[in-house]
């Protein structure tokens, strides 16, 4: 077991040698933001000994190289939107932020290629490479995450079904390895079978193998025409049977999810918009894209055929720039609505065939145990997200739960809906990633054998455990 030093006042100072004075923080009341990431419950937040701040990879490089050489854990840390404790320095020590690490080096038209920092938002790629008239597929979600992060968690998003993940889009990265050595695995290129990918062992690897520091993302060309149909059914297991059928009838969308009501009415009374459509109980949420207005005016007719035989109540089409953005502005709003009441966001992915079996056995949990269980999510992908909340919901009136009741339902739910997802062949995260919240759940569906592989992997490339220690696994 790694023993670790305490941060004194001679490794503060060391530190700023490396980072500047004013870019390393000690004032325990500007250190407490970096002690979590946007998980409900505080029990797992810890506050850091010092947090760094670099502003290029060579200080990141001595950053860790000087960690390493005295044993000093170091927690990587992005924008700090994730759910599961990822960047949480349970250990104290450093928090290493790459926030000030913004810049966007490049944006190559010629090449559809992108060179960026891992401090860049999302916000701000977007913003960039969309006046250089690319697009970038993935939409993860908050836009104040960093790229950085993003590739930390491969996170995914809604435009999964059609566009992939981040894994998809990464062509090359610059990694700082807990020895402080630099790597530069990939480039701009498309294509690759030069020895092992270790692009895609870094992808994914929540800060526990090295830090990203700058990345080079493959962009493509923006859609010609885009259109959101809003599709209202009385059953949800309807709404969510429509999905494969449409698959099967070759209508690939850009992204399908499924909503129930409830929380589409406290979104709209949040943001005081107003959802397209009062009927039914769920909505299937259908976003399309096509090459030109004639072909997805054909997409839409065969969406809406495909619904309304399995039972939708009506479509309604969002097919102006005004009309799209509301529609999306209440969708990416959901959890903020709800965020007050909310303990846990699950991230569970099952095969798409299995999506309304799930989602059953969430209702069969939230009845059992009387807590609200708001579902929601990619249809198309089978990635669900559960809502353990710490209040009971029946007929528009929410009841809070007194915090010993929530407190010792919690784990049950947790482990009835993990064990359900282990059944189906599933994945407790799709998205999200494991962090420190997961880890204990991860054997439910990674056997002993692959756990015991990826711990040696982690002996080589941190033989210290430097990096981000006690997430994903002990």
């Amino acid at each position: 077991m790694t023993e670790y030093k305490k941060v004194d006042d001679k490794v503060i100072e060391d530190l700023k040698l490396i980072a500047g004075e004013k870019n390393v923080i000690t004032e325990e009341s500007r250190m407490i933001d970096y002690s979590h990431d946007e998980f409900t419950l505080s029990d797992i937040a810890h506050m850091p000994d010092v947090v760094v701040k670099p502003g290029n990879t060579e200080e990141v490089s001595k950053i860790l190289e000087y960690a390493g050489n005295n044993r000093i854990p170091v927690t990587p840390r992005g924008g700090a939107t994730g759910l599961c404790g990822g960047c949480v320095p349970c250990l104290g020590g450093v928090v290493l932020s790459v926030e000030r690490m913004n810049r966007i080096k490049e944006v190559d038209v010629d090449n559809q290629m992108a060179v960026v920092e891992a401090g860049v938002t999302l916000m701000d790629f977007y913003e960039s490479i969309e006046a250089a008239g690319l697009f970038f597929p993935p939409h993860p979600g908050d836009e104040s995450a960093m790229i950085g992060g993003l590739i930390a968690a491969n996170a995914g998003g809604a435009r999964a079904v059609k566009y992939g993940v981040i894994r998809n889009y990464i062509r090359g990265l610059e990694v700082v390895l807990a020895s402080g050595k630099i790597i530069r695995p990939g480039g701009k290129v498309m294509k690759s079978s030069s020895g092992y990918s270790l692009l895609n062992l870094f992808i994914g690897s929540e800060g526990t193998l090295g830090v990203v520091t700058s990345a080079v993302i493959q962009l493509m060309p923006p859609p010609e025409a885009t259109r959101s149909l809003i599709i209202p059914y009385d059953d949800l297991a309807r709404a969510i049977e429509t999905v494969p059928l449409l698959i099967k009838r070759k209508i690939l969308p850009m992204a399908v999810e499924f909503i129930p009501k409830e929380v589409i009415v406290r979104t709209e009374e949040l943001l005081k918009k107003r959802w397209p459509s009062k009927m039914g109980n769920t909505y299937l949420l259908v976003i399309l894209d096509a090459s030109s207005e004639d072909e997805i005016d054909k997409l839409s007719e065969k969406v809406a055929e495909v619904s309304l035989d399995k039972g939708a109540l009506d479509v309604f089409v969002a097919d102006s720039p005004e009309k799209q953005k509301q529609v999306l502005d209440i969708r990416s709003k959901i959890y903020e609505s709800i965020k007050e009441d909310n303990v846990e966001t699950l991230d569970i992915a099952v095969p798409r065939a299995e999506i309304a079996d799930h989602v059953k056995k969430v209702m069969e949990v939230e009845e059992k145990y009387g807590m609200w269980l708001p579902t929601y999510g990619h249809a198309a992908d089978g990635n669900v997200h559960t809502h353990i909340m710490k209040i009971r919901y029946d007929k528009g009136k929410a009841t809070p739960l007194p915090e010993k009741e929530w407190k010792e339902k919690l784990e049950k739910v947790r482990r009835e809906l993990f064990q359900d997802c282990r059944d189906r062949g599933g994945t407790i995260s799709g998205e999200h990633g494991i962090g420190l919240v997961k880890k204990a759940y991860l054997p439910y569906v990674v056997d002993e054998e692959e756990i015991f592989l990826m711990k040696g992997i982690k002996k080589v490339f941190d033989p210290h455990h430097i990096l981000n220690p006690e997430k994903i696994f002990d």
